[in-house]
């Protein structure tokens, strides 16, 4: 899908900034014709947010262009040429904040997958002529980890040397993503659904980095940036009635609070979306809450009706026992009623066996 075909090819601009500075130095010809050995990845590299850009331009229904970007993210390489680049997921800005929380918590999905990371190794070989060229092109195989899945890809990239310390780097084109290598079709599913548009399967990125050899007055905490949802673009404290509403809609959405087989027991593995859900309950306390509990078609309707009422109960608790006023809180269930999708697969049936949420207030 689009947006992470487009988030891909930021993070193939991204690498191409990590890469470059290896490029900063090796074999080289100075002015002299002397021959010099350089090393270029002596100290090793930082790259400087605070000079850089990490830019997608999503489109939706055909025609609709968004720009957006991430607001933090790191880069080094090493002395050895070992390159990472980490950029935390909850920083995505779109500029709405309404997009933001959809992004994070339906494709991203940062409560389990707070960041994305690119490694790569770079041969000092393919950086020899750019010491004296001062521009150059390459193409660098990298793996790309996002969503828990790792996936080996490659980018071309743009190198310029401003200095033996300081090189700027851009990407070279776009790099095309398939959603379902990263396991995330369901996650692309979700943002159409809450935000009724349809992604567009294509996308750019803009990315322009300045990276500094490290132990240059420049790269001086360079790296000093927040990370998981400390990087969000958000307020802190109380959210608005507006913005409450907002995120437990998507939370509705999300589809990440799960049970074991046939009972109301949350099921451990949906713990990190339950702590969301805490975090952001506690962030609205003027508002009270309404949970219902959703079950699929299969069974005597007087079962599925009790089954779902414990199963809203039992999020209520979870709420209530760690510090939510329970007053603020009903739970109800409605069985089989209101399913989102027919319940005629199995995949359909899961997704109507749901906990959905609303600000009553």
């Amino acid at each position: 899908m689009h947006v992470l075909r487009t988030f891909a090819a930021l993070l193939t601009g991204c690498l191409i900034a990590l890469s470059s500075p290896a490029l900063a130095q090796s074999e080289a010809t100075a002015k002299s014709g002397t021959s010099v050995k350089v090393d270029a990845f002596k100290s090793g590299w930082i790259m400087l947010p605070q000079d850089s850009t990490l830019g997608f331009v999503s489109v939706k229904n055909d025609s609709k262009v968004e720009m957006n970007n991430f607001a933090t993210f790191t880069g080094t390489i090493s002395e050895t040429g070992d390159v990472q680049l980490r950029v935390a997921l909850d920083s995505i800005d779109t500029k709405i904040d309404l997009r933001n929380v959809r992004m994070r918590f339906l494709f991203f999905e940062t409560f389990k997958f707070p960041e994305a990371v690119v490694t790569a190794h770079i041969d000092p070989a393919l950086l020899s002529d750019l010491m004296v060229a001062r521009h150059m092109s390459l193409n660098l195989p990298f793996t790309l980890t996002m969503h828990g899945v790792s996936k080996d890809m490659t980018a071309d990239m743009s190198l310029t040397l401003i200095t033996n310390n300081k090189v700027v780097v851009s990407g070279i084109g776009v790099i095309p993503v398939a959603a379902d290598d990263f396991g995330m079709l369901p996650n692309v599913t979700k943002l159409d659904e809450a935000a009724k548009v349809k992604v567009v399967p294509v996308g750019s990125v803009t990315f322009e980095g300045i990276f500094a050899r490290n132990g240059s007055p420049a790269a001086d905490g360079a790296l000093a940036s927040a990370t998981g949802a400390a990087a969000a673009k958000e307020g802190q404290g109380d959210l608005d009635s507006a913005m409450c509403k907002d995120r437990f809609d998507t939370l509705s959405h999300a589809g990440n609070i799960s049970f074991s087989t046939g009972s109301a027991k949350l099921d451990v593995a949906g713990s990190s979306a339950l702590d969301t859900l805490l975090h952001v309950a506690k962030r609205c306390l003027a508002m009270k809450i309404q949970i219902s509990g959703y079950t699929d078609d299969i069974g005597p309707p007087a079962d599925n009706l009790a089954l779902s009422t414990r199963r809203a109960a039992a999020v209520m608790a979870y709420l209530s026992t760690r510090g939510v006023d329970a007053k603020r809180l009903t739970a109800t269930g409605y069985g089989a009623d209101n399913p989102l999708v027919p319940n005629d697969t199995e995949e359909n049936r899961s997704r109507n066996r749901r906990i959905e949420f609303k600000v009553l207030e």
